[in-house]
């Protein structure tokens, strides 16, 4: 667990998912909220939806790239120790 949380802290991982958050938030932002930012509608409630809105885009890249990334290091693992054996 604390290798996962160093990674999903790590420059390169967080850069790459704001990146992803903002693109793909804005989209949904548009499609779920779109009428209501025209409309001048945007209360608290639905300010913090917006929020939590470009938390999952953000939430997924860094779970995927850290995925990625472990599983990358076992299989590089398993091929030294076979290599090795």
């Amino acid at each position: 667990m604390n290798e996962w949380l160093h990674l999903a802290r790590s420059r390169p991982i967080v850069h790459r998912a704001t990146k992803y958050a903002i693109a793909v938030g804005a989209v949904l932002i548009a499609i779920n909220h779109g009428d209501a930012v025209l409309h001048g509608d945007v209360s608290i409630g639905r300010l913090l939806r917006m929020i939590l809105t470009i938390g999952v885009p953000y939430a997924v890249s860094t779970a995927s790239s850290v995925g990625s990334i472990l599983e990358h290091k076992k299989l590089e693992h398993k091929k030294d120790v076979v290599s090795t054996g």
